[in-house]
Formats: C-alpha cells, sequence, structure tokens
C-alpha cells in the first residue's frame, strides 16, 4: 500500500500526504488526480488525499469530507456536485497475491494493433479500458482472425502498471478478461511494476478479484458546487 500511496502524491503535483486517518485537501491546479478545474479525492485504507483547483474549492471540500470515514469520501451522494466522474475501485497485487489464470492462446502483439477490437465495442466501453494509452504490448485472443479480447498496461509513475482490459460485448462471461489480463499482469510483476486495476462496473472488479488484487480504496472526480460563484 505504500507504493500505491506514493504513487497518488506524485499525481497530486503538489506536497500532500496520506495520513493515518482523515483527509488532507490541498490546492493543485495541475492535479491529475482528476480532469482541470475538478476536485480530485483519493482513499487509500483509512485515509485519503484530495486536490482542488482553487482555496475556495478547498473550504468547500474541507467542510464536506470533515468527520467522514475514508470509504465514504468517494461517495459523491455525501457531497456537493455538479458533476461527477466514479467512484472507481483502486486494486493491487503483488506476486505473492497474484493468482494466474490459464493463457492458453494468448498472443502478444504491439499495442498499436487494436483498432479492430476498438471499432467493434461500444465508445463508452472503449473508453473506460483505455487501451488506446497502454505502453506494454497487447496480449490478445482471437476467434479465427479476429481479436475479441485484449489487455495491457500503461506505465505510471512511481514504477506502477495500471491495468487496461477489453472484451467484445458478444463474447463476455467466456474468461477471456481474465486470460488476457492474466499474461499482462505477468508481465507487469516480471517488471518489477506495481500492478493498478482500476474499475467502476462490477464485472471487471470480479476479474480483478480473480486474479488476487486486493481492493484498498477508490478514486473519485467531482466538479463541486460554489455558492460563492455565480
Amino acid at each position: 500500500m505504500e507504493r500505491a500511496k506514493q504513487l497518488w502524491q506524485e499525481l497530486a503535483r503538489v506536497p500532500v500526504t496520506f495520513g493515518d486517518s482523515g483527509v488532507e485537501v490541498v490546492v493543485s491546479p495541475t492535479s491529475a488526480l482528476c480532469p482541470p478545474g475538478w476536485a480530485g479525492i483519493v482513499s487509500l485504507g483509512e485515509a485519503a488525499i484530495a486536490t482542488t483547483p482553487d482555496e475556495d474549492s478547498a473550504r468547500i471540500l474541507r467542510q464536506a469530507l470533515d468527520g467522514l470515514p475514508a470509504a465514504a469520501m468517494t461517495d459523491p451522494s455525501l457531497l456537493p456536485v455538479l458533476d461527477v466522474l466514479g467512484p472507481a475501485t483502486l486494486a493491487y497485487c503483488d506476486t505473492a497475491s497474484f493468482r494466474p489464470a490459464v493463457t492458453d492462446g494468448v498472443e502478444s502483439i504491439p499495442g498499436d494493433l487494436l483498432g479492430g477490437l476498438l471499432a467493434e465495442v461500444p465508445a463508452d466501453d472503449a473508453d473506460e479500458a483505455g487501451l488506446e494509452e497502454i505502453t506494454s504490448p497487447a496480449f490478445v485472443l482471437r476467434a479465427g482472425t479476429t481479436i475479441v479480447a485484449a489487455a495491457g498496461y500503461r506505465r505510471w509513475p512511481r514504477e506502477t502498471a495500471h491495468l487496461s482490459v477489453l472484451t467484445a460485448p458478444e463474447h463476455r462471461r467466456r474468461g477471456f478478461a481474465r486470460s488476457v489480463a492474466s499474461a499482462a499482469v505477468s508481465h507487469a510483476l516480471a517488471a518489477g511494476l506495481l500492478p493498478q486495476w482500476r474499475a467502476r462496473p462490477e464485472p471487471s472488479r470480479r476479474v480483478a478479484r480473480a486474479l488476487g488484487f486486493q481492493e484498498w480504496g477508490s478514486q473519485l472526480s467531482i466538479r463541486l458546487t460554489n455558492p460563492g460563484r455565480p
């Protein structure tokens, strides 16, 4: 968990620290915890950090988060929001917790050869998976010559491998996601990286848990209601 905390502290782009409990809210207009102009909250274990674009937003968020347990700080129903992205669960594994799946038939190909799969799935699914951003090889399964499932990872700061997984809708519930993801995780661990699985849909979270990922926290991005602004 310490490696995961160091990652998100770095992504805040200003000095901030996960304490033993509670939350530290800081102003960081360039934070990578959230889109520009939004507030970002990341909880890990019993503590959280949050970034806001300005001091007015920081004041509002501190008031809203005061007294909440860390797990509740990424619940948008408890916060003054105009818009929201997430929450997404953050899960991690290492060589000790990893439970590899059968990877028979999984191929490794360059990550820029996934255009066919990305064009065949709904745009929301493609955006959620983020396969266009991977820096690793792509690990794929085919039906005939057609790629029907793929996984890979983008290398993040602090030696982190941010996983991306996608299966064509008509080929889901066959264990394909678990197989290609297992190959990607094995590749990341062999490189000494910390695999990170960020997911909102429950089916994706189930795949992660089946591979031995442990859910340590969550991430939420919000556009805050600010009564002080027109």
